[in-house]
């Protein structure tokens, strides 16, 4: 795919698809009218590049200005094809000053670019920026760079500084309104125009920063000179201007001096000094061309100069003479003589039968020109003016306007298929589709902030409306409204057509000298030349081009050449008659993956049906002058066929080893948005036209099957070599070139940044983030084609770095040689693209940039073809089947790609990162790669699938299986299918990660509550572990949060393990007493002893009992650290206790005791903080405290305590209510009720505190006590806080220990008390009242013997006689000695008879 140098050229139209405004408008008004009857001038353009343009490691490189004007206004834009120029375009209106044909001039000086601007009445001056004065920097690193327009908004164009009046009138300049400019070596400016009067009018502008006024010098010829140069009346010439009138100026500074050249309508070059004002030379043209009398008399108005200097050929000058019906280029060389005399030297003569002529370019080899033909249409040719056959032009293919009837299959829908083609990126441009839809929809709005995909729907709303608006009747057939459909999108298509023509107009040429490349200006967007290559060349050829074996890709073989010739005659023909259905049904075929071999033999069939022409007839006599039509067919077969060897580069370091400064350069060079529209058009273009040459060729092929035998030569092997070689190499061939068609004109899709983002964290899951095919970066075109997104991420630096490393030749130049480079970038790009190449880029950077609709497209397209990279296509087939949520078609395709894995180069490189242990089967690291990815997007059924599909991969690898089994053990868990889990758990091979998987069944499923599964599942040779895990889980959460002790108790339930279920249980009981001191723990405590209660009692009675599990503290939880020491030496771990057996009674006792702290809780809640851990003694306070008594007599009873504090208490609170107020009495009612009351029917109403001494007398009554204890502590209360004893506990203590009753009034000094006591007592014993003492008989002979307690007695009287003071003591002393010796008297008497009767 080598292009031919010197051969043919092809437009390549840099379509923008931005519908905003990119132009800046600035109006410069300076007070002037609009002249009357002024000359209308035509539209212009031209081109400036700068100096170091074709310098690699320069600012300006590959940078260039181009201009138009219409009418009073100037549109100037900068581009660059390496970056991006920001605020890059702008626009000027010079108000009523039409601006002069070719009068924008720009030249660069060391700090600025100077452009001047030359109107019918003003001349402008604008000082810029240089661009090396923007950057001083060696290295521009910027993705985008500022302009030189960016701050001509901030200059005053009105100021005189940049703005002058024209000294002259308006009518003195020429109607053609020739111009030139210069700037001198002191820095002025100059700019020389035309005189009505045959002079020429120099101007000098004052400098830039200095005030002053315009200078003009007039240079004209005396009337000597006139004659001496040939000049006739004007009468002869049939018009009124002088005959020396310039109709082109140029100039050029030379040894000094600057001459400025001009070229009359009387067809006389003239060359004037401007140092000397003199005229140095005159020089005939129609002396260089055969003319007769008529063309000497005839003004020559379409006569154009052109100049060209080069150090080797000197100044050379282009000069265009313009005849009726013809036309002719003469090139001169400027010659100086002797004594300062300059004459012209002849070089060529070149003609041309083109009529118009817009424009032509001078090169110091070339001659470019451009023209109009008969039909308007646009021509270009160059010719090498030194080196050609026999004056003969070379081809410039300019692009085709859009075809102008759309033609419709039957099963295609109007709308869209006017949509797809208006709006095809190689079409039309955004300004024509705004215009056209201004003008249908006959607003008078202009259309400005609209984005691609919004300017569609624009469209397609302003046809459907007006459809709508033109229909009348209300019901008609699907048929009558698809024609209604064609006729309102045919109206709107030719619409843009017409704007697209205008839009479409040639203006100028540029030629940039430096590195040779050709612009094609137009009036609303500009086109690029490029080579066109040997095989596009043939087929684009006109027929008189193809006469000679030079224009063949094989010159070495001659006869072979003659036969490639005839058979590229015989394609173009088949072009020709292949149109409408027949063209539609071959594109069908390939859209829609039917066999091009069956396609091309229907269309075939159709032609010879339908051959009125005779071009079969035609054909088939070409063919049989072909000799070796195999051959032929092999050489263009093998010159489209852009399959590689071997693995193109991609992603080496850019110019490693190379300076910085190179590396920058290199790494921008052809990535602007210009560049990046113009190399893949290119590529759709060159696929475009093979694709067209690779059907006919397929068509041809079948017409050789169909009448081999008349026309083959070599016989029946040729046909079968045809047959089983040529056609599927070309069919293969038009599949290939249909799909970079596609690709170069299918758009990419806008992408929300969430999806990006999402894209790349699966990117990172398979460790492809980093790969420079899958970087998402946002273009400055919008939209842009999948191919430039390809371009500009991926491809373009790979391109780049290739051509540095194979073809350094070409960087290496002193200037960048346009044409060569895009060839070299053209040829490489698509190589990138060919889908028959091992390499994946392309493919790869779709997906990385979530462009999945069009890798699915790209997909179908090849598969039923390309027999390459399969596995890969199926990889990310399935990325995209992910992305739109069709996960089981995902699952599929990476199946289906896990058999390439070893084989292609991307899969490999997918595995190639995964860390794997070595010795890990390619194929089980992308399954790996694959599980993960699955588990990113979150698709666990999947993930289970294809890992069981993995572990028969992994039949010898234990360490995969287990890892495996482990997926599918999560994943069934995450879904809830519990006994699937349980099924992978058991049959993972290896131990440690059974475990890990069994800890988390427990888990996870004790999370969940699924207790049910948890504890029926058999855990064959795995039961001890079950119970650990759950052990060391119970140990060391939370216990209320967690329910693992029920959990394990459950277990050894439905195993019948009933000891062990208990142990469970009061484990669990004891540690919520200590580390859950709230109600609801207290209460879960209760129901835990109950629980190991009712477990023991399910045992026989020789084997209830348990082993006092050990403190919590010292529990080996999994993963706690070591202790360790200050020595920083490993502590010696807890001393092992003494085992402790608990029985049955002994839970009962911590049930009693669990119960008690829960009865204490519910009645007052603030004190289960404090209860959890109370040994009984201290329960039994507590109880008390809060007026439990029935409780704290229980709990006495069950651990054998004394009831001394329950009675101590119980009387303390009568007490406290015998003297408190109404508040004490409210609140003892809720104690009260919570203890149980001795029901007593009374008629009176009884208060708190009758009730609370009615409970100390059931307790006394009930809780008989030895020696009547429990009446002795109520008493020692009572007196010891000063109460009087209530009469019923007086009588119950007589009733049972006097004596002990005496003492305590002796001990708290109640003497009064204690006299009636011993009085009462005496008084029983004497007979009176000796049932209340307990006296079964009173004082008498007959009666058991009695007592008196003397001791208590004498120290009564002891007392009482020593506070003798007091008359009240001293009367009870005196009763109580009255009363003992009455007492003795009778016991005397008792005594005596007793003794009598013995």
């Amino acid at each position: 795919m080598a292009a031919v140098p010197e051969r043919s050229f092809i437009e390549i139209c840099g379509f923008e698809r931005e519908t905003l405004p990119k132009f800046r408008d600035i109006t410069v008004n300076l007070g002037l009218t609009a002249l009357p009857g002024g000359v209308k001038y035509p539209d212009s353009a031209g081109g400036f590049h700068y100096e170091e343009s074709g310098k690699l490691l320069s600012v300006t490189s590959n940078r260039f200005i181009h201009w138009s004007t219409s009418g009073d206004t100037v549109q100037l834009t900068e581009q660059s094809m390496d970056i991006n120029l920001l605020n890059s375009a702008v626009r000027l209106k010079f108000l009523h000053c039409p601006v002069l044909p070719g009068g924008v001039h720009i030249q660069e000086t060391l700090n600025n670019v100077v452009i001047i601007i030359v109107t019918n009445q003003t001349v402008h001056h604008l000082l810029l920026p240089h661009p090396t004065c923007m950057y001083r920097s060696e290295l521009v690193v910027e993705v985008q760079m500022q302009s030189i327009f960016t701050d001509i908004a901030k200059l005053n164009l009105r100021d005189p500084a940049h703005s002058h009046i024209l000294p002259v009138l308006p009518s003195q300049l020429c109607g053609h309104g020739a111009s030139a400019a210069w700037i001198c070596s002191e820095g002025d400016a100059h700019i020389a125009l035309a005189s009505i009067t045959g002079g020429i009018l120099v101007v000098k502008l004052p400098p830039y920063d200095v005030q002053g006024c315009l200078s003009v010098l007039e240079l004209k010829q005396s009337s000597v000179m006139q004659r001496l140069a040939g000049w006739m009346p004007t009468a002869i010439r049939g018009d009124q201007s002088p005959s020396d009138l310039p109709v082109s100026l140029a100039v050029r500074q030379l040894e000094g001096d600057t001459f400025i050249f001009a070229l009359c309508q009387d067809h006389k070059l003239r060359m004037w000094s401007y140092k000397d004002q003199l005229c140095l030379m005159v020089a005939d043209m129609l002396e260089y061309m055969p003319v007769t009398r008529d063309v000497r008399l005839m003004a020559g108005h379409g006569h154009r100069l052109r100049l060209s200097f080069s150090s080797s050929t000197g100044l050379c000058l282009g000069v265009y003479l313009s005849v009726p019906k013809s036309g002719q280029f003469c090139i001169l060389q400027l010659v100086c003589t002797e004594r300062n005399r300059y004459s012209l030297d002849h070089i060529s003569t070149l003609f041309t039968t083109q009529e118009t002529l817009v424009d032509f370019a001078l090169t110091s080899t070339d001659v470019w020109g451009l023209w109009l033909d008969h039909n308007n249409q646009t021509v270009v040719r160059y010719i090498n003016f030194e080196h050609n056959v026999a004056g003969q032009w070379n081809q410039v293919f300019v692009q085709p306007p859009p075809e102008e009837e759309v033609n419709i299959g039957l099963d295609q829908d109007p709308r869209e298929t006017y949509l797809e083609i208006i709006f095809s990126p190689v079409r039309f441009t955004a300004a024509a589709i705004m215009k056209a839809l201004q003008i249908y929809r006959r607003g008078t709005d202009r259309i400005f902030d609209l984005s691609w995909e919004s300017l569609k729907k624009e469209v397609t709303v302003a046809v459907e409306n007006e459809l709508q608006s033109s229909v009348t009747e209300y019901e008609f057939s699907q048929e009558e409204y698809r024609q209604l459909q064609v006729q309102f999108w045919s109206k709107f298509y030719a619409c843009c057509l017409q704007y697209q023509e205008a839009l479409s107009a040639p203006l100028a040429l540029h030629v940039n000298t430096t590195t040779s490349m050709v612009c094609l200006l137009k009036k609303g967007f500009v086109s690029f030349l490029l080579p066109c290559f040997t095989v596009d060349h043939l087929y684009l050829s006109a027929d008189e081009y193809l006469s000679s074996e030079d224009e063949t890709p094989v010159p070495e073989d001659p006869e072979v050449g003659r036969d490639v010739l005839q058979l590229v005659q015989c394609l173009r023909l088949v072009n020709m008659s292949v149109i409408g259905d027949m063209a539609y049904m071959m594109e069908k075929a390939l859209e829609h993956l039917q066999s091009p071999e069956r396609a091309a033999e229907q269309v075939l069939e159709s032609l010879r049906a339908n051959d009125s022409d005779s071009v079969i007839e035609d054909i088939q006599n070409k063919l049989q002058d072909i000799r070796n039509p195999i051959g032929a067919m092999g050489i263009l077969l093998r010159e489209m066929d852009l399959e590689t060897e071997g693995e193109m580069e991609g992603e080496t370091p850019l110019a490693a080893g190379q300076p910085l400064s190179v590396r920058m350069s290199l790494s921008q060079l052809y990535g602007s948005s210009v560049a990046v529209a113009v190399v893949c058009q290119a590529v759709c273009q060159v696929a475009m036209t093979r694709a067209l040459l690779c059907r006919d060729l397929l068509i041809l092929q079948q017409l050789y099957l169909k009448v081999g035998d008349n026309v083959f030569l070599g016989g029946g092997g040729q046909l079968l070599q045809l047959q089983q070689d040529l056609i599927p190499r070309t069919s293969h061939l038009l599949c290939s070139y249909y799909l970079l068609k596609w690709a170069s004109q299918c758009l990419s899709s806008t992408v929300p940044l969430d999806m990006l983002d999402a894209n790349l964290q699966h990117l990172s899951v398979l460790e492809l983030s980093d790969s420079p095919a899958l970087t998402p970066s946002k273009s400055v075109l919008n939209p842009q084609t999948v191919v430039e997104l390809f371009y500009q991420n991926v491809a373009r630096k790979a391109i780049i770095t290739q051509i540095h490393s194979q073809q350094s030749a070409l960087l290496s130049q002193a200037a960048l040689h346009w044409p060569q480079m895009v060839s070299t970038m053209i040829i490489l790009l698509s190589q990138y693209l060919w889908p028959s190449n091992p390499g994946f880029h392309f493919p790869e950077c779709l997906m990385g940039n979530c462009q999945y609709t069009q890798l699915q497209e790209y997909i179908r397209l090849i598969a039923p073809w390309c027999q390459v990279n399969m596995g890969s296509c199926r990889f990310v087939l399935g990325q995209c089947y992910l992305a739109t949520g069709e996960g089981h078609k995902a699952l599929q395709c990476f199946q289906e790609a896990a058999a390439e894995v070893v084989k292609e180069e991307f899969l490999m490189r997918l595995v190639g990162s995964e860390d794997e242990e070595v010795g890990t089967a390619p194929r089980l690291q992308y399954y790996n790669k694959v599980l993960k990815l699955l588990e990113d997007v979150g698709l666990p059924e999947l993930v289970i699938q294809l890992a069981t599909v993995a572990i028969s991969e992994a039949t010898n690898d234990i360490r995969s299986q287990a890892a495996l089994r482990t997926r599918i053990f999560k994943h069934h868990l995450d879904l809830g299918h519990n006994s699937q889990a349980y099924e992978a758990l058991t049959q993972n091979p290896e131990p440690s990660r059974q475990l890990d998987c069994l800890r988390q069944l427990v888990v996870v499923l004790c999370e969940r509550a699924q207790l049910q599964d948890l504890v029926q599942f058999p855990y064959v040779n795995l039961h001890d572990e079950v119970v650990g895990i759950i052990e060391s889980r119970a140990r060391a959460v939370d216990l209320m949060a967690h329910n693992y002790y029920e959990l394990l108790y459950a277990f050894h339930i439905n195993r019948h393990n009933y000891r062990k279920a208990g142990t469970v249980m009061f484990e669990f009981g004891m540690r919520l007493g200590r580390e859950v001191r709230t109600r609801h723990g207290l209460q879960k405590q209760v129901n835990c002893y109950l629980a190991a209660m009712n477990c023991l009692r399910l045992i026989r009675p020789d084997y209830a009992w348990i082993v006092q599990p050990v403190s919590g503290g010292v529990y080996e939880r999994p993963g706690t650290s070591p202790k360790r020491n200050y020595d920083g030496e490993s502590a010696a771990g807890p001393v092992s206790r003494q085992i402790e057996i608990l029985e049955l009674k002994d839970l009962e006792k911590e049930y009693i005791l669990a119960r008690n702290r829960l009865t204490l809780a519910q009645h007052d809640p603030s004190s289960a903080g404090n209860t959890g851990s109370a040994p009984a003694v201290e329960m039994v306070t507590l109880l008390v405290q809060a007026g439990l008594f029935d409780a704290a007599l229980a709990l006495c009873k069950t651990f054998r305590l004394p009831l001394t504090p329950v009675f101590e208490g119980l009387t303390f609170k009568c007490i406290q209510l015998q003297y408190g107020g109404e508040a004490s009495q409210n609140e003892a009612w809720n104690w009260l009720a919570a203890n149980q009351l001795s029901t007593v029917i009374t008629t009176k109403e009884s208060s708190a505190t009758d009730e609370a001494w009615h409970l100390l007398a059931s307790y006394l009554e009930n809780h008989p006590s030895q020696n009547a204890q429990h009446h002795r502590c109520v008493i020692n209360v009572l007196l010891s806080h000063g109460v009087p004893l209530p009469d019923w506990l007086v009588n119950s203590y007589k009733l049972v220990d006097a004596a002990a009753l005496l003492r305590l009034y002796l001990n708290y000094d109640q003497l009064e008390s204690a006299v009636d006591l011993v009085l009462e007592y005496v008084e029983a014993l004497l007979g009176k009242g000796h049932q209340y003492f307990g006296i079964e008989r009173p004082l008498s002979a007959t009666a058991p013997l009695v007592w008196l307690p003397y001791t208590s007695i004498d120290q009564l009287l002891q007392v009482l006689n020593e506070n003798q003071s007091d008359a009240n003591n001293a009367n009870l002393n005196s009763k109580l000695l009255d009363k003992l010796q009455e007492y003795h008297r009778l016991v005397e008497q008792a005594t005596h008879h007793r003794l009598t009767a013995h």
